[in-house]
């Protein structure tokens, strides 16, 4: 078998519907409701189109509500398995930023809100982005059960480990809108029309 040229470089791209999506979204919101239903709607599109998961995220400035960037799951789109929802959000806001440490000196307080707990990947990028702040609509074991994805083995104390750490957790946050499209999801799973995409099922 011919291989490739070794790569020396990867990106992770939102896709182009993105802007039509945030056509009518102004700067700020300061409404964490309106917000979660900003991250909702994106999660439900993004795997109509074939992207990835039902999964989306944002960052925003906590107290103004100051959209900083949104995130979608990108697995399927560009093959690349790192690229889930708080993946994306938060390296864009860190690159919009210009900062590693969206806690750092001269910063606002910032906040990621998901419509599911992080997996055991997006644990550590969100436990080292530098959020202030973290706002979750279903738990792990809800996603699993809705959808059929693997979220990893998740240490049980989760949110306390994050509170040690200086980033408070909201769990269940409009859970029902979220794990509705939790569900819509799965059910195009059961019935074959999307790809479930864990790398291994215990083969």
């Amino acid at each position: 078998m011919d291989f490739p040229p070794l790569a020396t470089s990867f990106s992770i791209s939102l896709p182009d519907w993105i802007r039509d999506e945030l056509a009518d979204v102004p700067d700020a919101i300061p409404d964490l409701g309106e917000r979660m239903a900003l991250v909702n709607r994106l999660a439900d599109r993004n795997w109509r189109e074939g992207n990835g998961g039902p999964f989306a995220a944002l960052v925003a400035e906590r107290d103004t509500g100051r959209i900083v960037s949104v995130g979608v799951n990108v697995v399927l789109g560009t093959g690349i398995s790192s690229g889930h929802a708080e993946v994306t959000a938060l390296g864009l806001a860190q690159a919009r930023l210009g900062a590693w440490d969206l806690g750092g000196a001269g910063l606002p307080p910032h906040e990621l809100v998901v419509n599911g707990r992080p997996c055991v990947q997006c644990y550590g990028a969100t436990l080292w982005s530098g959020v202030r702040s973290l706002v979750v609509g279903c738990d792990g074991a809800e996603i699993e059960r809705l959808t059929g994805f693997d979220e990893g083995p998740m240490v049980s104390d989760w949110d306390a480990q994050f509170e040690a750490r200086g980033i408070a957790v909201t769990s269940g946050f409009l859970r029902d809108e979220c794990a509705a499209v939790l569900g819509a999801y799965g059910e195009a799973a059961a019935s074959g029309g999307v790809t479930v995409y864990n790398a291994r099922s215990g083969d």
